[in-house]
C-alpha cells in the first residue's frame, strides 16, 4: 500500500508567497535587478538631449545607471517597460524667488515608450512650442498633465484617440482657437482642466459623451468668446460630475435653461460660475421653486459677476441650504442682508465677500451663523471704527466658531480693541486700514490666536506687554506703521510665553530705533524682518541670533561697521539681507566672520547698497550659497584668478562698484551660475577675452549676463557655445569694430541689448537664423546696417524692437512686417525713405496691448489712410517725416501722440470726427502745414494734458472750447497767425504749467486772471504779439513762475515792484527737487504717472535757443525787452537771486541801475541796453562771476567801468554809446577824473544835463522865427535880404575868377 504525505503550509508562509506573486505582476519602482529596455533608455537620452536642464532635474539620467532608477521614471517589474514619466517642475517659490523646471523641446523619441501610462510635464517652460501631436501615439496613457508650460497653438485633435485617458490637464498655457470635438471621444475621462487659455467658439456637443467625467474646469478668455450653445443640454449627460468650473463663458446671462440642467446633476458638490455676467436681473427673473439643488452641493462660487443688491443672499439660501462654502468675491454688492440668511445657512463654514462695497453693519447678519469658521471682507467699504465692527459679530454665536477673520484693505479706523471675546479665533488680518494711536496694555488677544496682521496702518508707539502673553502666537505682522519705540523695549514686551511660540515677526517699514540686541531667547523664531526702520550703530559681538532663525532682514536702516562673528554661528540661517545700510568693513572681513557653521546653511546673502570696500575674496567655503548681491558698494581693483565661487551659486550681482580689468577664468567653473551682473563697473578687457574666460562649464548654465555701462572694448565674438544664454546686455560700452560674417548667437537667446556702442558692419539673416526665441532686440545707437534677403521670414517673433539709428532703409523693411507680436518698436533715424505699407497701418490699428511705436526722423511720406481701431497705442511717434494730407482719426486712439515736423495739412476730421474711445493725453502737431482757424471742438478731448499746435499757419481766434480742457497742463500755440485777445474761457485751465502763445498777432490787454487763476504756471511766454496796456499786478501771484517772456509787445507803465513774489526765482533748488520738474500725466492706463517733455524757447546770446525739461531746473529768466516800460527798475528785483537771464532792453527805463544788482550771482545773461539809464555801473556788478553775456550799450551811463573782474573781458560794444563811460575795454579815463561819487553828481547836475538841452531847443526856435518871421511878413525887409544875397554871390564869383587867373 502506497501512502502519500502532504505537508500543510503555514498561513504566514502562504500569505508571503501570495504577496510576492502579486508584486511580480504590479508596477513597482525600477529598483530590481531587471534593467530597462535599451531602446527606451536611448529614447529617454534623446529626449534629455533636446531639453535644457539648468536645475539638474535630470542629473541622475546617465548611461552608467539603470534608467528605471532615474528620477521621475517608473518601470513595470514584469516587462521592464517604462510606465510612468513624472518630470513636473516646481511652482514658483515666493520666499526663494526661484523654481526648478526644464525647458527646450519635447523630442519625438518618446514614441518608443508605448507602455507609458503616466506622463506629467507640468510647470515646465516650453514657450512658443505647440503640444506635440505624436503624444497621441502613446495609446496606453491614462494620465496626461501638460499644465503651466506656456504651450501655444491649438489642442491637437489627435489627442482624442487616447481611449484609455482618465486625466487630462492643459490649464495655464497659451492655447487658442476652438476646442477640438475629438476630445469628446475620451469616454473614460474623469478629470479635464482647460482653464487659463485663449479658447473661442462653442464647446463641442461631443462633450456630452463624457459620462464618466467627474471634474470639469473650463475658462474662456477676455479676448476670445467661448460659449456653451443649446442651453447647456450637453451638460445633462455628465451625470458623474462632482466639480464644475465655468469661468468667463459668454451668454450664460441670457437664458436660464443651462442652470436648470446643472441643478439636476445628481452628484454635483462644487459649482463655480465665475465672471459669467450674472446680475440681479438674472436672479429676479428666475422662478425659485424650479431651481433647488440637490443636497450634494457643498461649495458655490459666484465671484466676478455683476450683482449689486443683497437679493443674491435669499436666493442662495432658498435653492440650497446645505452649503459649506459660498464665494461672492468681486461683485459690487452693498446694502444690508436679511437675518434670515444667517439663520437658514446652518452648515456654512466659509463665506468670502471680498472686493465688494459692504459697510460694517452687514456683519450683524452673520453673527448667528454658528458654524462659520472663516469670514473674508477683504477690500469692502468698511469705514466704521474697529470696536463697532467687532461688536456686530461678538453678540452672536459666531464668536465661538470663527477661526479666520480677514478685514484687510478697508478704511477701518480707531485703535485695536480687546479681542479676547473671540475665544477660538486663530487668524486675524486687519492690514491696510486706518487704525491709529497706540495699542494700550489692557488689550488682550484671543488665547488661541496664531496669526495677527496689523500691517499698513497708522499705529504708533510700540507693542504692548499683553502681546507677550499670547502663548499660541506664531505670526505677528506690524510692518508699515509708525511704531517708534526702542527695539529693545519691543522685544522685552514680547519675551513672555510668546517667545516660545513666535515663529515669524515682521516689523519692517516703521520708525523703530535703537540697535540690534540679543535675540537668542526667542527659541522658535524662524523669520525676522526689521527692514526700513531707524536702527543704527554697530552690531556688537555679544548679539546672538535665535537658533532656528532662517530669515533675517535688516535692510534699509542706518547700521554701521560690519557683521559680527556671532552671525556666523547662526547654523539655520538661509537668508541674510542687510541691503542699504552704512556697512563699511572690508568684504573679506565680513565673509570671514560668516564662515563658521552659517557657511553651510546660508543660501542668500544681500549686502547691496552699502559702503563695503576691498575686493572680492574666495567664496568657495560657502557650499550652499545660491544668491549673492554686492551691488552698489565700493569694491575695487581686479578680480584675481584665485577667486572661486560657491559650487551652488546661481545668482551673483557685483553691479555698480569700481571693479577693473575683466572676469577671471575661475568664474567659468561656476557650473550652477545662471545670472551674472557686473553692470556699471570699470571693466576694460576685450569682450572676446571675457567670453573666453566664461567658456568653462558655466557656458552650459549661464542664462543672464549683464555687462552694461563698463568700458569693455573689442568686437562681438561668436557666442553660440553658450547653450543656455537667454539674456545678454552689453550696452553702454566701447565695443567697436566690424561684425564678423561668421558669428552666431546662442540658440536660447531671448534678449539681446548692444545699444550705445561703436559697432559697425552688417547684420544679415545668417546671424539670426538659429535664435527662434528672440523677443527683445536692441541695437540702437551703433553704426550698424541690417541687410536681410528680400523674402526672409525671421524664425522669431519680437516683442521689443529697438533699432534707433541703425540703417534699415532706404525701403521699409519687409521682415518687419512679419513681426506680429511687438509691443515696443523704435526704428527712428533709420534711413528709411519710403511709403509706409498699408499693412503696417492696418496691424497698428488692430493690435491690442501695443505700447510704443516710434518711426520718427526718417523720410517716410505719403497720406495715411483711416482704419477702425481695436485698442489704443500708448506712445505713437511719427515726428520728423514727410507725411501729408489730413490726419487720420484712428491715430486719436493713442495716449501720447507726436506728429510734429511733418506736412500734415488738415486736422479737422482728426479733431472733430467721432472716433475711438478718447484716451489722448498728449498731442503734438507742431511744425506742420495746418492752416485756417483752429477747430473749435475740444470739449470731447477732455483727457488732454499737453497740446502743442505751434509753428503752423493757424489764423483767427483762439477757440473758446480749449477752456473745457480742465486737466490741461501745457498749451503751446507759438508762431501762428492768431489774432484778437486771449479768450476768457482759458481761465478754467487752472492746472496749466506752461502757456506759450508767443509769435502771433494777439492784441488787447494781458488778462489779469492769468495770475489769479493759473497759479501753477512755471512758464509764461507771451512775446512777439501786440499786447498793450500795463502788466497786471495779478501776475505777481505766480509764485512758481520760472520763465516770464513778454518781449516785443506794446506794454507800458512801470515794472511791478511785486515781482519779488516770484519765489521760484528767489530760492535755490536742490537735487531732491528734480522730481518736481518732471511733468506728469495721470492716466487710467498706467499704474504710475507718465512724464512728458517741456521745452522753452529763449533769446540766448543773440539767438533763439530751445531748452528742454532737464535744463528747466536751472533756467530762470525774465524777458521784458522791446516794450515801452518806463520809470526805474524796482529794487525788489534784487531778491530774485536765482535768475539766470534778465533782459530789459529796448524800453524807456530811467534812473540808475539798482546798486545791489550784484546779488543776482547766478546771472549769465544781462541785457539793459537801449534805455535811459544814468549814473555809474554799480560796483556790485563785478560780484557776478558767471556772466557770459552783458549789454549796457545805448544808455547815458558815466564814470569808470568797475575793474578787477570779467567786466573787462566783454567787447567794447557792450558799453558803446554811453558818452561819459570810460575804462577798459573803452578808452582810458583822464588822470584827474573825478571819483565815482563826483561822476554821479555831475551826471545829475552838469551843464549838459536835461535842462541845458531844453534851453538850447527853445533858443534855436525863438532865434529862427525872429529872423525869418520878419522876412516872411515884412515885404521891404524881404526884398532887401534877397538883394543882399545876390550881391554877395556876385562878389564871391569875381573873387574866385581873379584868384584862378593869378594862380596861372
Amino acid at each position: 500500500m502506497i501512502t502519500t504525505r502532504v505537508s500543510i503550509m503555514s498561513p504566514i508562509a502562504f500569505k508571503l508567497i501570495i504577496i510576492m506573486l502579486c508584486l511580480a505582476f504590479q508596477v513597482v519602482p525600477g529598483e530590481q535587478e531587471m534593467r530597462c529596455l535599451k531602446r527606451e533608455r536611448e529614447a529617454l537620452l534623446q529626449f534629455k538631449a533636446s531639453l535644457l536642464d539648468r536645475h539638474g532635474m535630470l542629473s541622475s539620467w546617465t548611461t552608467a545607471t539603470d534608467c528605471c532608477q532615474w528620477k521621475g521614471i517608473r518601470c513595470s517589474n514584469l516587462t521592464a517597460n517604462i510606465v510612468s514619466l513624472d518630470l513636473h517642475g516646481d511652482q514658483y517659490d515666493y520666499e526663494t524667488y526661484s523654481r526648478s523646471y526644464i525647458s527646450g523641446e519635447i523630442h519625438e523619441s518618446l514614441i518608443e515608450l508605448q507602455q507609458l501610462k503616466y506622463l506629467n510635464l507640468s510647470w515646465n517652460l516650453f514657450p512658443d512650442n505647440h503640444i506635440p501631436e505624436f503624444l497621441a501615439s502613446l495609446s496606453n496613457l491614462r494620465f496626461l498633465d501638460l499644465s503651466q508650460c506656456e504651450f501655444g497653438g491649438k489642442i491637437p485633435s489627435q489627442l482624442g484617440s487616447l481611449s484609455h485617458l482618465k486625466y487630462l490637464n492643459l490649464a495655464g498655457n497659451f492655447l487658442e482657437g476652438s476646442i477640438p470635438p475629438q476630445l469628446g471621444n475620451l469616454s473614460k475621462l474623469e478629470y479635464l482642466d482647460l482653464r487659463r487659455n485663449y479658447f473661442e467658439g462653442n464647446l463641442p456637443s461631443q462633450f456630452g459623451n463624457l459620462s464618466n467625467l467627474q471634474k470639469f474646469y473650463l475658462k474662456g478668455s477676455y479676448d476670445g468668446v467661448l460659449k456653451i450653445n443649446g442651453g447647456g443640454k450637453l451638460l445633462s449627460n455628465l451625470i458623474s460630475l462632482t466639480h464644475l468650473y465655468l469661468c468667463s463663458i459668454r451668454g450664460l446671462n441670457s437664458s436660464h435653461t443651462w442652470l436648470q440642467v446643472i441643478v439636476n446633476l445628481p452628484k454635483l458638490r462644487e459649482l463655480s460660475l465665475f465672471d459669467s455676467s450674472l446680475s440681479d436681473h438674472f436672479i429676479l427673473s428666475l422662478r425659485p421653486y424650479q431651481f433647488n439643488f440637490s443636497t450634494s452641493l457643498l461649495a458655490f462660487h459666484l465671484s466676478g459677476n455683476t450683482f449689486t443688491s443683497p437679493v443674491i443672499f435669499p436666493w442662495v439660501s432658498n435653492i440650497t441650504s446645505n452649503l459649506v462654502e459660498l464665494y461672492l468675491v468681486g461683485n459690487n454688492l452693498e446694502g444690508s442682508v436679511s437675518n434670515h440668511f444667517g439663520m437658514a445657512m446652518n452648515s456654512l463654514e466659509h463665506l468670502d465677500l471680498s472686493f465688494n462695497s459692504f459697510k460694517g453693519e452687514v456683519l450683524k447678519s452673520f453673527m448667528n451663523i454658528c458654524t462659520l469658521n472663516s469670514l473674508s471682507m477683504y477690500e469692502n467699504n468698511l469705514t466704521e471704527d474697529l470696536p463697532s465692527i467687532l461688536h456686530n459679530l461678538s453678540n452672536g454665536c459666531i464668536r465661538h466658531s470663527l477661526l479666520d477673520l480677514d478685514l484687510t484693505n478697508n478704511q477701518i479706523t480707531c485703535s485695536l480693541p480687546d479681542l479676547s471675546t473671540f475665544s477660538v479665533l486663530k487668524s486675524l488680518d486687519l492690514s491696510r486700514n486706518r487704525l491709529n494711536g497706540k495699542i494700550t496694555d489692557d488689550i488682550k488677544l484671543p488665547f488661541s490666536l496664531e496669526s495677527l496682521s496689523i500691517s499698513s496702518n497708522l499705529l504708533e508707539g510700540g507693542i504692548p506687554k499683553s502681546f507677550g502673553n499670547a502663548c499660541a502666537l506664531r505670526t505677528l505682522d506690524m510692518s508699515n506703521n509708525n511704531l517708534s519705540d526702542e527695539f529693545s523695549m519691543i522685544m522685552d514686551h514680547l519675551s513672555r510665553c510668546a517667545r516660545y511660540s513666535l515663529q515669524e515677526l515682521n516689523l519692517g517699514e516703521n520708525q523703530i530705533n535703537g540697535t540690534l540686541l540679543d535675540l537668542s531667547e526667542f527659541s522658535n523664531l524662524k523669520s525676522l524682518d526689521l527692514s526700513r526702520n531707524r536702527l543704527n550703530g554697530k552690531i556688537t559681538e555679544d548679539i546672538k541670533l535665535p537658533f532656528q532663525l532662517d530669515y533675517l532682514s535688516i535692510s534699509s536702516n542706518f547700521l554701521e561697521g560690519g557683521i559680527p562673528k556671532s552671525f556666523g554661528n547662526a547654523c539655520a540661517l538661509h537668508t541674510l539681507d542687510m541691503t542699504n545700510n552704512n556697512l563699511s568693513d572690508e568684504f573679506s572681513m565680513i565673509i570671514h566672520y560668516l564662515s563658521r557653521c552659517a557657511r553651510y546653511s546660508l543660501q542668500e546673502l544681500n549686502l547691496g547698497e552699502n559702503q563695503i570696500n576691498g575686493t572680492l575674496p574666495n567664496l568657495s567655503a560657502f557650499s550652499t550659497l545660491k544668491s549673492l548681491d554686492l551691488s552698489r558698494n565700493r569694491l575695487n581693483g581686479k578680480i584675481t584668478e584665485d577667486i572661486k565661487l560657491p559650487f551652488q551659486l546661481d545668482y551673483l550681482s557685483i553691479s555698480s562698484n569700481f571693479l577693473e580689468g575683466g572676469i577671471p577664468k575661475s568664474f567659468g567653473n561656476a557650473c550652477a551660475l545662471s545670472t551674472l551682473d557686473m553692470t556699471n563697473n570699470s571693466l576694460t578687457d576685450d569682450f572676446s577675452m571675457i567670453m573666453h574666460h566664461l567658456s568653462g562649464c558655466v557656458r552650459y548654465s549661464l542664462e543672464n549676463l549683464y555687462l552694461s555701462m563698463n568700458e569693455i572694448n573689442g568686437t562681438l565674438p561668436n557666442l553660440s557655445i553658450f547653450s543656455s544664454l537667454q539674456e545678454l546686455f552689453v550696452d553702454g560700452n566701447k565695443l567697436n569694430g566690424e561684425i564678423s560674417k561668421s558669428i552666431q548667437f546662442p540658440p536660447q537667446l531671448r534678449v539681446l541689448c548692444m545699444e550705445s556702442n561703436s559697432l559697425n558692419g552688417v547684420f544679415t539673416d545668417y546671424h539670426f537664423v538659429n535664435i527662434s526665441k528672440l523677443s527683445y532686440l536692441d541695437l540702437s545707437d551703433n553704426s550698424l546696417t541690417l541687410t536681410f534677403t528680400q523674402k526672409w521670414i525671421p524664425p522669431f517673433q519680437l516683442r521689443y524692437i529697438y533699432l534707433r539709428s541703425c540703417m534699415l532703409g532706404p525701403t521699409f523693411p519687409k521682415w518687419l512686417q512679419t513681426q506680429n507680436k511687438f509691443v515696443d518698436l523704435d526704428i527712428s533715424n533709420a534711413g528709411i525713405s519710403d511709403m509706409v505699407p498699408r499693412l503696417f497701418w492696418e496691424k497698428l490699428a488692430l493690435r491690442i496691448n501695443l505700447f510704443s511705436v516710434n518711426i520718427s526722423n526718417n523720410n517716410l511720406h505719403g497720406i495715411i489712410s483711416n482704419f477702425a481701431t481695436r485698442d489704443v497705442v500708448h506712445f505713437l511717434t511719427l515726428a520728423s517725416n514727410q507725411f501729408e494730407g489730413p490726419i487720420p482719426p484712428f491715430l486719436r486712439g493713442s495716449i501720447f501722440l507726436d506728429l510734429s515736423n511733418n506736412n500734415f495739412s488738415d486736422s479737422l476730421s482728426f479733431l472733430c470726427a467721432s472716433g475711438p474711445k478718447e484716451s489722448l493725453h498728449q498731442l503734438d502737431l507742431s511744425n506742420n502745414q495746418l492752416s485756417g482757424e483752429i477747430p473749435d471742438c475740444w470739449s470731447h478731448l477732455k483727457s488732454l494734458a499737453y497740446l502743442d499746435l505751434s509753428h503752423n499757419k493757424f489764423s483767427g481766434n483762439i477757440p473758446t472750447s480749449l477752456g473745457s480742457l480742465l486737466g490741461l497742463q501745457a498749451l503751446l500755440l507759438r508762431n501762428n497767425n492768431l489774432k484778437h485777445d486771449i479768450p476768457f474761457s482759458l481761465r478754467h485751465c487752472a492746472k496749466l504749467v506752461k502757456l506759450d502763445v508767443s509769435g502771433n498777432k494777439l492784441s488787447g490787454h494781458i488778462p489779469a486772471w492769468i495770475g489769479s487763476e493759473m497759479q501753477d504756471l512755471q512758464i509764461l511766454s507771451l512775446g512777439r504779439n501786440h499786447f498793450s496796456g500795463i502788466l497786471p499786478l495779478q501776475i505777481c501771484y505766480l509764485k512758481s513762475l520760472q520763465i516770464l517772456d513778454i518781449s516785443l509787445n506794446n506794454l507800458t507803465g512801470k515794472i511791478p515792484a511785486c515781482i519779488n513774489n516770484f519765489t521760484s526765482m528767489a530760492y535755490k533748488k536742490f537735487s531732491s527737487d528734480y522730481r518736481r520738474y518732471s511733468y506728469f500725466v495721470n492716466t487710467s492706463n498706467f499704474r504710475d504717472n507718465q512724464s512728458y517733455e517741456l521745452n522753452v524757447f529763449l533769446d540766448w546770446k543773440g539767438s533763439e535757443q530751445m531748452f528742454k525739461t532737464t535744463e528747466l531746473l536751472l533756467l530762470k529768466g525774465i524777458d521784458l525787452s522791446s516794450n515801452k516800460f518806463s520809470e526805474e527798475i524796482p529794487v525788489e528785483i534784487e531778491s530774485l537771486v536765482e535768475l539766470i537771464s534778465l533782459n530789459l532792453s529796448r524800453n524807456n527805463l530811467i534812473g540808475t541801475i539798482p546798486s545791489n544788482i550784484g546779488k543776482l550771482k547766478s546771472l549769465e545773461f544781462l541785457d539793459l541796453s537801449r534805455n535811459q539809464f544814468v549814473g555809474s555801473i554799480p560796483v556790485s556788478l563785478k560780484q557776478i562771476d558767471r556772466l557770459a553775456m552783458l549789454d549796457l550799450s545805448h544808455n547815458h551811463l558815466s564814470g569808470v567801468i568797475p575793474t578787477g573782474t570779467q567786466l573787462q573781458s566783454f567787447d567794447a560794444s557792450s558799453y558803446e554809446d554811453n558818452l561819459n563811460l570810460c575804462g577798459p575795454p573803452l578808452e582810458k579815463c583822464i588822470d584827474d577824473e573825478p571819483t565815482e561819487e563826483a561822476i554821479v553828481k555831475i551826471a545829475e547836475y552838469s551843464l549838459l544835463g536835461h535842462d541845458f538841452y531844453i534851453g538850447m531847443v527853445l533858443g534855436f526856435v525863438i532865434s529862427f522865427w525872429m529872423v525869418f518871421g520878419t522876412i516872411l511878413f515884412k515885404k521891404s525887409w524881404r526884398h532887401a535880404y534877397f538883394k543882399f544875397l545876390n550881391n554877395l554871390s556876385d562878389d564871391i564869383y569875381v573873387m574866385i575868377v581873379v584868384k584862378f587867373k593869378w594862380c596861372k
